[in-house]
This record gives structure tokens, sequence and C-alpha cells, in this order.
């Protein structure tokens, strides 16, 4: 039995052994408690950071990560069965084939606030165990119906929104993280827990097209059996290693704050045209590459999801150097350029100019969506009435609160970009008419976030958004 500062006798854990370099054995003021709860974790002291909290918060981030990776992945895994349904035996219209693109981006949105919420209730480490665990759900009924093309389209959709459950994985896994490191590192955790996740969807799209058809044929069934073994690894890592912070609260009125804040909204909208058009366009991707070049096979379609992904850190460091405003102005911007591009390559048949364009505009919706990420708290800061230390502490809570209503609004955008496609495809038998409304939208994106954070005579205008 060993006893930590200031508190009752515990049972050691594997983090309290004796080995020299291990995380903490006596943290000021911490106790872990069966089940490994954490009390008394304070990421701001300075003794328990320096003491060893570094590599407590270290490890609980390594192993998030890893369960968000494969969250996104699941996510984003029919979008890359979707275009090999045809050779599996499933007779699908190109409107049935969009629906299974982006039913799962439907629920996974809906499910952001409800799996924010879990952290605080269930705790970090056991809702990572059951939302790993949950994974396993969406992959063995994609290996199931797969085989059977009897089953019906109804049947295949119902599949298909089970993968939603690894989009809620993001929410969660942020909430978690948030949870573990001080002010002045949350910033680079959060980041990289983000783009750790979105790679989920680059390699999802790099690996299944190699392990479905690995020997004879196409066995699509593997593209759900894969992910057993690792939701299953990624379960055990989070018992094994991860903690529950008892300290943790759900904080219900940031959100509610939020909710009331004209800016909230003014930037989840914003945020729909960076991460939903990133979401959006990795689900589409790889069937708008089979419809319209056919002859070149989905073995890159990964590359967009990949320099979407990378792209992001890009965004917040720009935005810490020219604001986050500029940025994202530039963002929308590049994104009309680049989906100008998609028209003249489709008009053209160029694959190259389609392909390049295409890139050119992952990127930008990557770079966005770091802008967006790190305007959040300084509008927030920048416009809080009460200057005290008590007064900017509430509207950094309201910045939170808007960080979780933004980033489930902004999912909905890969609900709406492939349906986008899929009508208008249907109404005039080419995806022109679509690019162009997404052209449109940007440009009316482009003018808000100039108009309301940029413009000098605006409210906002005078200070670095």
């Amino acid at each position: 039995m060993t006893t930590l500062q200031n508190g009752p006798t515990v049972r050691p854990t594997d983090t309290e052994t004796s080995t020299p370099g291990q995380p903490y054995r006596a943290l000021p003021g911490l106790t872990e408690t069966p089940g490994r709860w954490l009390h008394g974790w304070q990421p701001e002291s300075a003794a328990q950071w320096r003491a060893g909290g570094r590599q407590v918060a270290r490890v609980n981030l390594a192993v998030s990560v890893f369960a968000e990776f494969l969250g996104f992945a699941v996510w984003a895994i029919w979008s890359i069965v979707v275009p090999q349904l045809p050779a599996a035996g499933f007779a699908l219209t190109v409107d049935q084939m969009f629906w299974l693109v982006s039913v799962p981006s439907l629920v996974g949105a809906t499910l952001r606030i409800p799996y924010t919420f879990a952290v605080p209730r269930f705790g970090g480490r056991n809702w990572t165990i059951v939302s790993a665990l949950l994974l396993l759900v969406p992959a063995l009924g994609l290996a199931w119906v797969v085989n059977h093309p009897q089953a019906g389209f109804g049947v295949l959709l119902l599949v298909a929104a089970l993968a939603g459950v690894g989009g809620g994985n993001f929410a969660s896994s942020m909430a978690n993280i948030s949870f573990f490191y001080p002010e002045t590192e949350k910033g680079k955790a959060l980041g990289l827990n983000a783009a750790g996740g979105n790679l989920g969807t680059a390699a999802v799209q790099l690996a299944v097209p190699l392990i479905i058809t690995a020997g004879a044929g196409i066995a699509l069934d593997r593209a759900g059996l894969v992910f057993i073994p690792f939701a299953l690894l990624a379960a055990l890592l989070a018992w094994r290693l991860m903690h529950n912070v008892a300290d943790a609260k759900a904080d219900a009125r940031s959100f509610a704050a939020a909710i009331r804040v004209r800016h909230t909204w003014l930037l989840s909208f914003l945020y729909i045209g960076t991460f939903g058009s990133f979401i959006g366009y990795s689900g589409a991707f790889p069937t708008l590459l089979k419809s319209q070049f056919p002859e070149m096979g989905l073995s890159i379609a990964f590359l967009g999801a990949l320099v979407g992904s990378l792209a992001r850190p890009l965004g917040g460091v720009l935005a810490d150097r020219m604001g986050g405003g500029v940025v994202t102005v530039a963002s929308f911007a590049a994104m009309i350029a680049g989906a100008g591009g998609v028209i003249l390559g489709l008009r053209a048949h160029s694959f190259g100019l389609f392909f390049g364009a295409f890139l050119w505009l992952f990127v930008f919706t990557g770079v966005g969506n770091g802008s967006i990420y790190r305007m959040i708290p300084a509008v927030f800061s920048a416009t809080a009435a009460d200057r005290s230390p008590s007064g900017l502490l509430a509207a950094k809570r309201t910045a939170a609160g808007c960080i979780g209503i933004a980033g489930a609004i902004g999912a909905f955008g890969g609900f709406l970009i492939p349906r986008g496609f899929a009508l208008s495809t249907t109404a005039a038998g080419s995806i022109v008419p679509a690019i162009g409304v997404f052209i449109g939208a940007y440009a009316v994106m482009t003018a808000v976030t100039w108009a309301v954070y940029c413009r000098r005579a605006g409210a906002l205008g005078s200070g670095v958004i």
C-alpha cells in the first residue's frame, strides 16, 4: 500500500512503482483510487506538473490519439467501401451511393455534444474504453452486410449509419485531453490530438484498398474485420494506461452561455466551410474519382485527406503569427480558386488539373480548420465586457462551449457536401452545379469573416483575431 501526499492510503498501480522515470509516485496533492481515478489533479500546479504530471498527461494523450485515430478511420470507412459495392453485387444509384457516404457524418455530428458530456459523467478513461469497443459494432456490421447484396438498401444505410459512432469520438477525446493540460500547453496538445484523429481518414483510404484486394478477388468484409483487433487494443490500452479525472465537471453553463452569443453561430457557420468541407470532401472524394475518372483507380484517394490533416497545425501556427481572421479569409479565397480549378478539370476531362485542384482544396480546408480553432478563444477574449481576471476566465469557459458547438455544427458539412453532389448529379448529370454552390458559400463566408473579424472599421478590427 502507498500513501500519496495529502491523501488516503490507496493500492499501488503500474504508474506508482519505484522504477525511475515512471510517471508520478507522489505528486503533490494527488491521490489515485481504484478504477484509476485521479483526485486532486491540478495541471496548473507547477509543482505537480514538474513532479510527473506532464508524463501522466502525455500517456493519456498518446492513447487518446490512437483511439481517436481509429474513430475517424471507422467514421470514414464507407467513403472507400462505397465505390467497391457494385463489384460486390450491389445495384445502387448515384444518389444511394452518396447517401451511404453522407449518413455517417450526419450521425457523427449529432453524437458530438452527448459524447462531450460523457467524459465528465463517466470518466475519460472509462469512456475511451466504451467508445473504442463501440467501434466493433459498425466494423462487424460492415463485414456482414457487404456479403449480403440481397439485404436491401435500407439495411445497408442502417449499417453505414452505425459508423457515425466514430465521429463522436473526436468530441469526447478533445474534452478529455482538455482536463489534463495547463492552459499554456493545452493548444498544442489539442492540436496534436485533432491532427492525429484526422489522419485516420487518410489512413483508412490508403490501407483498405490494399487490404481488400490482397490475394485473389475483392474481399470487402476485410474492410470491417481489420478494425476488430485495433479496437480491442485501444480499449485495452485505455484500461491499462489512462486515467479518469475525478475533478472534471460537466460545464453545461459554458454551452448555455455560448448559445446566447452571436459569435458562436458565426464561427460555427464558418467552421462548416472548413471542417465540414474537409470531412465532406474526404467522404465523397473516392466516389468522385471512381465516377469521373474510373481509369485512375482508388489508390491515390487518400492523399486528399492526408494533406488536409497535415495542413491543420499549419493553420494554427499561421493564425498565431498573422491573426486567425486574416488566415481564414485567405483560406476561403484559396478554396474558391481550388473549386474553380476542379470545374475546369472536369470540363477539360483533365485528371491532373482535377486532382491537383482538389488537393489544393484539401490543404486550405485544413489551414482554415486550424485558424478558426485559434480564432474562437481570441474572439471571446476580445469581446469580454468584464476585463477582470474572473471576467476573462468566464470568457474562456464560454469559448470552450463555443468550440464544442462549432465542432458539432461544422461536422454537418460532411453530410451536406455529399448530398449536394448527389442532388447535382441527379438533376444535371454533373457535379459542376454543386461545386458552383460551394463556391458561392465560400464567397459568403469570406465576406462574413472579413466584415466581422478583419475590417478596420469593425468592432474587432483594431485587434488581431
